[in-house]
């Protein structure tokens, strides 16, 4: 019964806490606009700092992860104190800026508060809980991580409307007193999580010469071309996820569903949590997790050639089956993202083992760093370059724009199907 207890207060608990509380980055579209307004910026050179966060998020991992395998009290610690830090800073900064309209002072530090002070906290509170709970979770690797990542997804679906009232409600300058708000919030429930994390009793990390000689000595165990290809098609799937994701808004007001984008964002929410749950828990029943990657390929790719054919998103508005056609697309897609997510630990565990697992695994998200930077820019780069804005459904759309994001990211699947299929070998009989 102890060891029952100690499985869910000593791992999954606080992994939750700490993953409910830094997922809540991906709100950022709730209150861009009004930090834009605020301080008087337009809102794409406000956007950057979102852009910042996911790219110091997986560039701390990468950095720290050797940190994190060494000492998760100290890591998690670390994880609470930037990341409220970096939001009580952006509050301030956003402050300053109402103060002093089109200061680049007040865009510098939300750059620094919520891109780099903030992505610290994203990236070592990302990694911390992880291996810890797959060393309590032996048989059920893929649910436990998946428990986990999926609080991540789900934080957008749970903070969003808090959020969305504290603007409306918090009146004049609500937009930064929100942050100091919560600010104080998370750190309570980071620094709750960061207190009762735990390892299990009598896991003795094994030895190496050093962090460095340990973790390449780990990849060489396997064909170098393996681990290129799990970094590339992680890569592929979030820079398509984002692309995409990125467009849903407008994509929804192309089919006429404007008046209900705001419940299909939380729909699409709950997919990219379940979707992390859900593809790695059955990939715990599977010989290989590679196949859980297949899949989320293919129905990707079956999803948006579905769309590309039937012209979807042009032709939408007032058509029952295509608007399903799309919703569809946008939920599998937020499902496959979320479900690529939860998979990459231990799909790296079942490669490398668990001896620099957190390490490994910080270098791997450094994909997510730089598809932060790609995925959301190349969709906007297509949808402002190709085809025209015409009135559709009373707002300003671009359609073809849209459409060709999707021949984009069609191809895109194929070539990190192509990967899983071709690059990343089996795991060896020893780690099997």
């Amino acid at each position: 019964m102890k060891n029952i207890q100690n499985k869910w207060i000593r791992g999954a608990i606080p992994a939750l806490l700490l993953h409910c509380s830094i997922g809540t980055v991906y709100c950022w579209s709730i209150f861009s606009q009004e930090i834009a307004d605020y301080i008087g910026f337009s809102k794409g050179a406000v956007e950057w700092a979102f852009s910042f966060a996911i790219f110091f998020l997986g560039m701390s991992a990468a950095f720290l992860g050797g940190l994190v395998e060494k000492n998760i009290h100290k890591s998690s610690l670390i994880a609470s104190i930037t990341f409220a830090l970096g939001m009580a800073g952006t509050g301030f900064f956003i402050w300053y800026g109402g103060n002093n309209p089109h200061s680049v002072l007040s865009l510098i530090g939300i750059y620094v508060s919520y891109g780099f002070i903030m992505g610290i906290g994203l990236g070592t509170g990302y990694l911390s809980p992880v291996k810890t709970l797959m060393l309590w979770f032996k048989d059920k690797k893929g649910l436990a991580t998946g428990l986990a990542v999926a609080g991540f997804g789900a934080a957008k679906a749970i903070a969003s409307p808090i959020m969305t009232r504290m603007l409306a409600g918090l009146g004049e300058g609500g937009v930064f007193k929100m942050f100091y708000i919560l600010a104080a919030v998370y750190f309570v429930m980071m620094f709750v999580g960061h207190l009762i994390l735990a390892k299990p009793e009598g896991w003795v990390e094994p030895q190496t010469k050093s962090k460095e000689e340990g973790i390449i000595a780990t990849l060489k165990t396997e064909p170098i071309a393996s681990y290129i290809g799990i970094w590339l098609m992680f890569y592929i799937n979030i820079t398509c996820g984002l692309a995409i994701i990125s467009q849903e808004k407008m994509i929804v007001k192309c089919v006429g569903l404007g008046a209900f984008a705001g419940i299909i964002s939380t729909i699409s929410a709950l997919f990219n949590a379940g979707g992390r749950l859900g593809f790695s828990a059955w990939a715990d029943k599977l010989k290989d997790r590679n196949t859980i990657y297949k899949l989320i390929f293919t129905l990707s790719i079956v999803s948006t050639l579905i769309v590309l054919l039937t012209k979807g998103i042009a032709n939408g508005a007032g058509n029952t089956l295509l608007i399903i056609f799309v919703l569809a697309l946008i939920f599998i897609v937020n499902a496959g993202y979320g479900g690529g997510f939860s998979n990459v630990p231990t799909l790296l565990s079942d490669h490398y083992g668990m001896g620099n697992i957190s390490a490994i695994h910080g270098i791997t998200l450094s994909a997510w760093a730089f598809a932060g930077l790609t995925g959301n820019q190349m969709a906007s780069f297509i949808v402002n370059h190709v085809g025209e804005f015409t009135e559709i459904s009373g707002v300003k759309a671009n359609p073809t724009g849209y459409q060709t994001v999707l021949i984009v990211t069609t191809v895109l699947y194929a070539v990190a199907m192509c990967l899983s299929c071709f690059l990343v070998r089996p795991m060896s009989k020893k780690n099997a």
